[in-house]
């Protein structure tokens, strides 16, 4: 098979497997409205299931769903007929992907959850089977055509399936005002949790900040700069606001006779960057590379003139890089 065959044929599944996407996206109904506000009333934990590819496709989107917010578990619906059912408590909901919603393997499943009242959403392409008429709520996904070559292999059903179940994580997240300090305690470790750091977690803040009042003399700013070591002072006025700030090239080019005779205010670069404390780690490091500058003081979003902190390039670059 020549190069050009192959790229014609992964192209092709692509397709084939947009015009589902596309038929899905139509078929966002009220009961998709009706399966997050459930969801979003749950006390226990989702749990998410399935069999076959559609228990690959559930285990993500119970990953997905806990990791956004909304405690969950995945469980197989085999492991849950012997013996494994107690993982399900009435707090609980529960959601089971099946195409055709007839396997065999959920039958102790369904029966369970309707003796002990167990909401039961159900993912299905075939509005007429047994899981769709036992289920609390049905997302019915559309009749499209799978994308392998005979036309039989779960590929279109279960990237609908998926995407489906990304479309319920999250809208339940935005139900649930999901914010990035709460996904951040739930990421506090690899590139991800890296990825999430905020001004705040790194800066230097309190006794830590080299500020100086704007009729600071220069033994008062030299002293600041040498004591706290960031090659920067800030300048504040007698509210406490940041009006400006000192470099030690600031310092370099104002040496002379008279320069134990300056104040503070009269060398200052006024108007200095600032950046907010909820803003990320790699927002300060583009902010600093962007104005060729090495520090950027730290202010809170609705006093955006008084320092709470500071932040220098090395401290970015220990965790972004």
């Amino acid at each position: 098979m020549n190069k050009s065959k192959i790229i014609s044929d992964g192209k092709e599944v692509i397709s084939t497997e947009l015009k589902g996407i596309k038929k899905l996206n139509k078929t966002i109904d009220y009961n998709f409205d009706k399966a997050v506000k459930t969801l979003s009333k749950v006390k226990g934990r989702v749990i998410v299931t399935g069999v076959g590819k559609s228990g690959h496709v559930a285990s993500k989107i119970s990953s997905t769903m806990s990791s956004t917010g909304t405690p969950s578990q995945y469980c197989s619906p085999t492991d849950m007929s012997h013996g494994d059912m107690g993982v399900i408590s009435k707090k609980d909901a529960i959601i089971v992907i099946s195409n055709s919603g007839n396997s065999n393997e959920l039958t102790n499943l369904i029966n369970f959850s309707k003796k002990h009242n167990i909401p039961m959403i159900g993912i299905s392409s075939n509005s007429d089977s047994e899981l769709i008429k036992a289920s609390n709520i049905s997302l019915i996904l559309p009749s499209a055509t799978e994308a392998c070559s005979i036309g039989l292999a779960p590929t279109t059903s279960t990237t609908m399936a998926l995407i489906i179940g990304d479309a319920l994580c999250v809208a339940l997240m935005k139900l649930k005002k999901f914010k990035m300090s709460d996904y951040k305690k739930l990421h506090p470790g690899g590139f991800l949790g890296i990825q999430m750091l905020q001004v705040k977690d790194i800066m230097h803040s309190k006794n830590k900040m080299p500020v100086v009042l704007e009729n600071a003399s220069m033994k008062s700013v030299l002293i600041e700069m040498t004591k706290k070591s960031f090659g920067h002072v800030g300048v504040k006025n007698k509210k406490n606001q940041l009006i400006g700030i000192i470099t030690d090239g600031d310092l370099r080019r104002n040496l002379n006779n008279k320069f134990f005779d300056l104040k503070a205010k009269m060398i200052m670069t006024p108007k200095p960057k600032l950046i907010e404390k909820d803003l990320l780690v790699v927002d300060a490091l583009n902010t600093m590379n962007k104005n060729k500058i090495t520090c950027l003081f730290v202010v809170n979003t609705d006093e955006k003139k008084l320092p709470i902190g500071i932040i220098h390039i090395h401290d970015c670059l220990r965790y972004v890089n």
